[in-house]
């Protein structure tokens, strides 16, 4: 006779800890911001890191306040078997802690690890979004031309509106930088707005009104 196993209060806190909907459309993901610049070209991809470290750390805690859900979305390094925390502590102790330590995430944020480029491939990142009820996407983080690139298209794919502002985030040189983002303004239809320029509240608003208007026609289709 098989055994029955009881709910345990473990089991019961996390029934009640699942993620709701969030309260607006909107989202701000952060790509690989947690990293150890250990790798080929990363003392220049560092100089440009820290010098948009500010503009990240003010445009997260002004989304905040405008109850966007912020997202992280990281490289696992190829540790299968690693976690936020290992993977914040290994950042803290690298030459990059000085860009890392004030965009630490909280418990308020949500963590994607990913195993290649793109924030969306081998990760639930879509279903985390989908489940949120997020359809504009604040891209952010390292770097344009790599990371940024695939993961803007990736999210042009599937129908999300982008946003990604050119000063917070960067490539080896500025050079590369415009280039990607010129690419992606042209090909992934991301608006390239400064972050100190976004006006949150109306980015807000309109995807709201998207909404509604894609829900009525889909009402409308099925009566």
């Amino acid at each position: 006779m098989a055994s029955v196993v009881g709910i345990t209060p473990a089991m019961k806190s996390r029934k009640h800890a699942q993620t709701r909907p969030s309260p607006v459309p909107v989202a701000l993901v952060l790509v690989d911001v947690l990293t150890t610049f250990q790798f080929p070209d990363g003392e220049e991809i560092l100089q440009g890191a820290l010098r948009i470290r500010d503009a990240l750390v003010k445009l997260k805690a002004r989304t905040r306040e405008s109850g966007i859900p912020v997202l992280y979305v990281n490289d696992n390094f190829g540790d299968w078997r690693s976690e936020k925390e290992i993977l914040m502590g290994r950042c803290l102790e690298a030459k990059g802690r000085e860009f890392v330590r004030p965009i630490m995430p909280d418990s308020e944020d949500y963590f994607v690890l990913k195993p290649m480029h793109s924030a969306f491939y081998m990760t639930p990142l879509e279903v985390l979004l989908r489940h949120l009820q997020v359809e504009t996407l604040i891209l952010t983080g390292l770097t344009s031309a790599s990371c940024l690139t695939v993961t803007a298209h990736d999210a042009n794919m599937r129908g999300f509106d982008i946003y990604i502002p050119p000063d917070c985030s960067c490539a080896r040189n500025a050079e590369e930088h415009q280039q990607a983002l010129g690419q992606l303004e042209a090909t992934a239809g991301a608006n390239l707005t400064p972050s100190t320029s976004l006006k949150l509240p109306n980015i807000i608003r309109r995807t709201r009104i998207s909404q509604q208007v894609r829900m009525a026609r889909s009402t409308g289709g099925n009566s």
